[in-house]
């Protein structure tokens, strides 16, 4: 059985077709991104998955429980953990109270809590700044403090909104090494949201294309790369071939 189950979501906000009858299954041990256009529904699918936004049609199954448009707290308590596209910490809270506040999930005093994020804050490069204040922070730390708060769930699924955005190339490369580590030892099924093709296509198993609230595409990597449609709607004519990405 998948370990998540997407069958026909559909959100309406009046007029507006969000997210349009998408279905799709991801096996555990899958690093699937979803990419398209601004607007295309990529964040409203997470906050559908995620009992952010209540459904007007469709089920979400995990781990082969119907988790449809339960409150969130109860899904992360499931094992989903998500990042945002805009980091939000606690921000006169240390580096490591924020991250202990997500262990409460399962931690039962704030001493264990503490104990417990030691590992995820060494393996993101945060152990030294435990103590920082959050607002000190710069942009790749806070994005760094945004994974760390949805590892601290402990997640058997993890979804990751923009997680390169504004981040330079070479803190790019950073964020794929530590997104690449996470996979192999930590959440073996990710899904990644994602307008930058170079880490999409570094990363990604598996590319599904939303477009107009529609799945318009799914495939690996490379026949993305090479679908007319998906070329015309967002890639773009300069990316086919060329061996670059967008």
């Amino acid at each position: 059985m998948p370990l998540l189950q997407v069958r026909n979501l559909t959100k309406r906000f009046g007029g507006l077709m969000a997210v349009n009858n998408v279905s799709f299954d991801v096996e555990e041990g899958t690093f699937l991104s979803i990419i398209g256009p601004n607007g295309a529904g990529k964040t409203t699918l997470f906050n559908l998955i995620c009992g952010y936004l209540k459904l007007d049609e469709g089920k979400v199954i995990f781990k082969g429980k119907d988790i449809t448009n339960k409150p969130p707290y109860v899904v992360s308590r499931m094992g989903i953990g998500r990042t945002f596209q805009i980091s939000k910490p606690l921000l006169r809270l240390s580096v490591l109270d924020n991250v202990a506040i997500s262990a409460f999930n399962y931690a039962k005093s704030v001493n264990e809590s503490r104990e417990r994020v030691t590992d995820i804050l060494k393996l993101l490069g945060l152990y030294e700044m435990r103590f920082r204040k959050a607002m000190e922070l710069n942009v790749i730390e806070r994005k760094k403090l945004e994974l760390a708060r949805a590892l601290a769930l402990k997640p058997e699924l993890l979804l990751l909104d923009e997680q390169f955005h504004g981040l330079n190339p070479k803190e790019v490369n950073e964020m794929l090494d530590t997104l690449k580590t996470i996979h192999q030892t930590m959440v073996r099924t990710i899904i990644l949201i994602e307008h930058v093709m170079q880490a999409v296509m570094s990363i990604a198993q598996r590319v599904i294309v939303l477009h107009n609230g529609m799945v318009i595409a799914d495939g690996v990597p490379k026949e993305i790369a090479n679908n007319e449609k998906v070329i015309e709607v967002y890639l773009g004519k300069s990316f086919k071939g060329e061996g670059r990405y967008a």
